[in-house]
């Protein structure tokens, strides 16, 4: 696994070639948002691991060109803030998780291979469909009524969770599990407000095709015919 640090922390790069190198994971580390964006466009890599602090380009903008680029490749932010609202932010701007300084180098290795086992799954594609939305789970595309609809990796996988349980009740606070991203650190506030932006992506608003069901959680129509 090859991948890119953009953090202007020396020490953190050190101690984190360090232990991960032998762990094969090579990294290369950038000390700020430009040289990173730099080294990005030389390619090659697997994953990013972004601070979400830095002088100059801070974090969140890194990220910020990095999608509106195009380029799919998993990021995780790092940062020494805790607020809820700050893993939200990054999260909706395309961010794949997010982990708190200080963090385990252990932990972040688990974390960096599972968006990376999710980006390049092993399992045979499919395609779930369901209230006219499909999503193709090879390709992480989706449609609403024929029409491409540009969905964050969080979002992807929220609404994979609901497409295959169509029709079923789904709590919101078992769906970041189901969707297969127990490691993603946020509350059920922050669900909310993924599922309130992933309805009007789906052009679901009012909602009628991901309907909320009060003190429980979400449930996606079967059919068009029941939105």
């Amino acid at each position: 696994m090859r991948v890119l640090l953009i953090d202007d922390d020396a020490r953190l790069a050190e101690l984190l070639v360090d232990y991960l190198a032998p762990q094969g994971v090579a990294l290369v580390h950038a000390g700020g948002g430009q040289a990173g964006l730099a080294a990005l466009a030389g390619g090659g890599f697997d994953a990013i691991l972004l601070d979400v602090m830095m002088p100059g380009m801070d974090g969140l903008s890194v990220l910020r060109t990095v999608r509106d680029a195009g380029h799919r490749i998993p990021v995780i932010m790092l940062t020494a803030r805790g607020d809820e609202a700050d893993r939200v932010v990054g999260l909706e701007l395309g961010a794949d998780d997010y982990v708190a300084k200080p963090f385990s180098p252990r932990e972040l290795l688990a974390r960096l291979r599972a968006v990376v086992r999710r980006a390049h799954p092993e399992t045979v594609a499919e395609k779930l469909s369901a209230a006219g939305i499909t999503v193709d789970t090879g390709s992480r595309e989706a449609w609403v009524d024929g029409q491409p609809v540009a969905l964050t990796g969080l979002e992807v996988d929220l609404l994979v969770a609901l497409l295959r349980r169509a029709g079923r009740v789904v709590p919101r606070s078992a769906l970041l599990d189901l969707a297969g991203r127990g490691d993603v650190s946020v509350g059920e506030r922050a669900v909310d407000v993924h599922i309130s932006r992933l309805r009007k992506k789906l052009g679901d608003d009012p909602p009628t095709r991901i309907r909320t069901v009060r003190g429980v959680g979400y449930v996606l129509s079967r059919s068009a015919e029941d939105t």
